[in-house]
């Protein structure tokens, strides 16, 4: 199957740097901070690429005056970059160096004068998927820490985080490009999905068709599972196992999640394809979804609350009996916040041991023009589920979708 090769994706000016920059130490002045370490390592987030427009799987430090170093943890991080700025294009940071210890890290935070005062830290206490215990690896922060007795540490994360939910016009060209991948990778999951055809060929057809926008995707990267009813959710298991993927047949649903990162903007839409004929149960919760979604939509607009985003979201869950296994909602770049309600839980028995409570850390935001959220709303019964939505931006009078294929449910 040969498609023509796209525009190549938006990039980021340095007017933008200076922009987040500015937004940045203006943080740092409020806290008292005369210097900032921005982790990103192995982190979904990828936070230090807010301050560099790079990802190199480590750290940036950042004064409050003078220019900022990338920190990576191999020479080749350093020449991969140098080699796109001798291809023309320049780089927001010219100081790269290797720190393969937080101790040579320390050295860098001397060097710049900031060893005596307060440093602020961006990842140590994040709470993202997948890095519910931060995004800076422990032993790098004992090393780090441990070399500079003197400095007061206060972790901004969650400020850090407030700060990148709205959008510049340069950062929302990323993700309407990044939109543009998922929904053509949902026409050809509409497409590709039919009976017989094993989840591998879905998954790398959708792959290949986002790809081919020259962008990336965040881990990762699909969240797939098909079958009439299961509760099973993640990536597939065939990707981290010797399992067969499983092949699809009538009465299926086939749900994913794509996730496409143009930048470091990223956006989610919920892809299901009903292999009809489906049952009356996967019917009702697919009314039910579509219901929340439109709720969402009537009720978002600048101003009001997340939380009222939510609830407003809840309501025909709440109506109908049906509950929710993964937020209603979410903000992305980052993934900060997230709305999954308890509605009608009280009775449901997952069948999954726990070792103590659950913590869930609900974050309180007003929505602004500039923010993105993922819209995806879920209704379960029993065993149960179905999942749609896609990318919604917070406008100056509302909100503007930006999907249309994976915000009702492709029948077949």
């Amino acid at each position: 199957m040969t498609r023509k090769a796209r525009a190549s994706p938006p990039v980021l000016s340095f007017a933008e740097r200076d922009r987040r920059w500015a937004a940045v130490r203006a943080l740092m002045r409020e806290r008292g901070l005369s210097g900032l370490l921005v982790g990103g390592f192995r982190a979904r987030e990828m936070y230090e690429s807010y301050i560099s427009d790079d990802y190199n799987e480590g750290c940036v430090v950042l004064p409050l005056e003078g220019e900022p170093v990338v920190l990576t943890w191999a020479h080749l991080r350093v020449l991969r970059a140098q080699w796109s700025d001798e291809r023309g294009h320049a780089l927001w940071v010219k100081d790269y160096r290797v720190a393969t210890t937080g101790a040579h890290a320390a050295e860098v935070v001397r060097e710049k004068g900031l060893s005596s005062g307060r440093l602020g830290v961006v990842g140590l206490s994040s709470s993202a998927p997948t890095e519910l215990h931060g995004a800076i690896p422990a032993s790098w922060w004992q090393e780090f820490s441990g070399a500079l007795k003197g400095v007061a540490f206060e972790d901004i994360s969650e400020q850090f985080s407030h700060l990148m939910l709205v959008k510049s016009a340069e950062e929302l060209a990323q993700v309407r490009y990044a939109a543009l991948a998922a929904e053509a990778a949902c026409k050809v999951i509409a497409e590709v999905t039919e009976p017989g055809v094993g989840e591998e060929v879905i998954f790398a057809e959708a792959t290949r068709e986002m790809l081919r926008f020259g962008i990336g995707l965040r881990y990762p990267a699909i969240v797939m599972n098909s079958g009439p009813a299961t509760l099973s959710w993640g990536p597939p298991r065939w990707t981290t196992r010797g399992e067969p993927p499983r092949v699809l047949s009538r009465g299926d649903l086939m749900q994913s999640e794509l996730m496409p990162l143009c930048g470091n903007q990223e956006i989610q839409v919920q892809m299901t394809v009903a292999l009809d004929p489906i049952d009356e149960i996967n019917r009702t919760c697919e009314r039910v979804a579509r219901a929340s979604y439109e709720a969402g939509l009537a009720a978002l607009r600048p101003g009001i609350q997340f939380s009222d985003l939510v609830a407003a979201m809840v309501e025909p869950l709440k109506v109908a009996g049906c509950w929710s296994y993964t937020p209603l909602v979410h903000s992305v770049s980052p993934h900060f916040l997230a709305g999954r309600p308890r509605v009608n839980m009280e009775k449901v028995d997952l069948g999954v041991r726990f070792v103590g409570q659950p913590a869930a850390r609900e974050r309180k935001a007003v929505m602004k023009p500039g923010m993105v959220l993922a819209f995806e709303p879920n209704a379960c019964l029993d065993r149960h589920r179905v999942n749609l939505g896609g990318t919604v931006l917070v406008t100056e009078t509302g909100c503007e979708e930006l999907n249309r294929i994976p915000t009702r449910v492709t029948h077949k």
